[in-house]
């Protein structure tokens, strides 16, 4: 009877006119960011970061979550049409869906991944009601050492299981956790790399670094880099749109299967949408008794991966809200805002804001059923705006990340910021450094150093006391595990890159 009377509670919460607002405004401005290729997430949520500082704090991480799952819906639509990825999670759309739009099919493709995304994403919701309180129940009873062991194995897994040199992500990890520590020490009050500056006493802000890191650079890098294309306004009409029986067969396996591998990866710290759509594209290559098609306009290879990178969105929310621990840069920035608003993340949010807890849950189904409204009356809408030229958007954009870093603490020290930060992101992606690992390692830092140490308090100063407990010494382990497997399976793709160049 507990869960009825919760999500009775969370329902009411987001019914409330003005979460409902809020709901609309982040499903719908995450769906034109998704469509806009070369955005993406990170940098939406980095950009209308600011304007949560001045909403109540459900509505903050409603309109967030909106913006988070509203721009993989949309990230399909440029995916399609133009065979560039509006998100890093719909580039496996390309795959098949821009094959299907040169065959005049891309209205279907667009209406499936539309279905898809909504079918993947509420079965995502299922999982996150299911489990994410009974996690929490358990998770009391973790000590600072379980939760340090935890997170520093959260900060590995993201920064080495992707694609690039897991030295290169850990590297960043660590200048994330550097730059945490600017600022005054929380226990000792005593001032740390702030070099007089009294701007620098509270810290870097997350805005600052955010928009910086994925917001300046993105655009900095995009501007030469994305062309829109022709884009046939015809393949947006219901004429087109109108799948046959054919398609709808082979769909909903996928849709299901895509769903099941999208609510497994993503609860995993450091696999994500991303991961999920990939897999599951896999998985239904392997599957099919037809594996020619392939690349070639095959509806599967749509509907399965747009499933798994939505049910991933979802899912990826149970360890951030039951555990505190952010398995994504994305759900780093949640937990950023739970912390400005004065609540702390962790096992107690459920029982101590039910209604913030539930009140997102429920959120869920309210703006995954308006993104279906939306997107399928308004995909005539997303075609016309990916005419628009790229070089009309960016200086607006600009304007934007200014005005919002600046209404933080209408500081212009904080434009500054943005402006360092950003010179930082370009330079990272000259050098291919991935940013992610750093914002993980930033938002992250303060917990970890703040569990560290009550762990040694606790300990007496004896290092000993994290292997000598059972729980602490195996993620411990996991962690060393997956630093030395990700470190040789970089040297051995390294290797055989060099024996492929001698070959030829």
């Amino acid at each position: 009877m507990d869960i009825f009377a919760n999500l009775a509670l969370g329902l009411g919460t987001a019914l409330s006119p003005y979460n409902l607002l809020y709901c609309f405004l982040g499903v719908f401005l995450g769906t034109i960011i998704g469509v806009i290729p070369g955005i993406g997430v990170l940098a939406a949520i980095s950009m209308l970061f600011p304007i949560t500082f001045h909403l109540e704090p459900t509505a903050a991480l409603i309109m967030l979550a909106g913006i988070w799952y509203g721009t993989t819906y949309g990230g399909s639509t440029a995916s399609i049409l133009l065979n560039i990825p509006g998100s890093p999670s719909s580039a496996v759309t390309c795959l098949d869906g821009y094959p299907m739009a040169r065959q005049g099919r891309g209205g279907v493709a667009l209406l499936m991944t539309t279905l898809a995304s909504f079918g993947g994403a509420s079965i995502g919701i299922v999982v996150l009601t299911s489990f994410s309180p009974m996690i929490a129940k358990y998770a009391i009873y973790i000590s600072s050492a379980e939760y340090f062991a935890l997170m520093l194995l959260g900060l590995v897994a993201a920064a080495t299981i992707t694609n690039g040199s897991a030295v290169k992500g850990l590297a960043m990890v660590v200048l994330g956790l550097l730059l945490a520590t600017v600022g005054m020490d929380s226990q000792s009050g005593a001032q740390r790399f702030t070099f007089g500056n009294i701007e620098l006493m509270d810290g870097l802000s997350i805005v600052a670094l955010a928009m910086g890191l994925f917001g300046v650079a993105e655009i900095v890098t995009s501007v030469r880099r994305i062309h829109p294309g022709d884009v046939d306004p015809k393949s947006a009409t219901w004429a087109a749109m109108k799948p046959t029986r054919d398609d709808i067969r082979r769909s909903w396996v996928p849709l299901f299967r895509g769903a099941g591998i999208g609510s497994f990866f993503g609860a995993m710290p450091g696999t994500g949408p991303s991961l999920s759509a990939f897999m599951a594209y896999a998985v239904e290559h392997r599957v099919s008794r037809t594996p020619e098609r392939f690349g070639k306009g095959a509806i599967e290879g749509v509907v399965g991966p747009e499933s798994a990178n939505n049910a991933a969105d979802q899912t990826a929310f149970i360890p951030t809200l039951s555990l505190g621990i952010p398995g994504s840069p994305t759900m780093a920035l949640m937990l950023g805002a739970l912390m400005i608003h004065g609540i702390n993340p962790g096992p107690n949010l459920i029982s101590e804001q039910p209604g913030l807890f539930w009140g997102l849950v429920m959120s869920f189904w309210i703006g995954n059923l308006l993104l279906l409204i939306l997107n399928i009356p308004l995909i005539g809408l997303w075609v016309r705006l990916l005419m628009v030229p790229y070089r009309m958007m960016y200086p607006a954009i600009l304007m934007f990340i200014c005005i919002g870093a600046y209404s933080v603490r209408y500081s212009p020290f904080d434009v500054f910021t943005v402006l360092g930060f950003g010179m930082l992101g370009y330079a990272m992606r000259v050098f291919s450094l991935p940013p992610a690992p750093l914002l993980l390692g930033f938002v992250l830092g303060p917990l970890v150093e703040t569990h560290f140490r009550r762990a040694m308090i606790m300990a007496r100063g004896d290092a000993m006391y994290f292997l000598e407990r059972p729980f602490t010494a195996t993620v411990l382990a996991l962690t060393v595990a997956v630093v030395v497997w990700s470190v040789w399976a970089g040297l051995r793709r390294r290797a055989r890159d060099k024996s492929g160049l001698l070959d030829q």
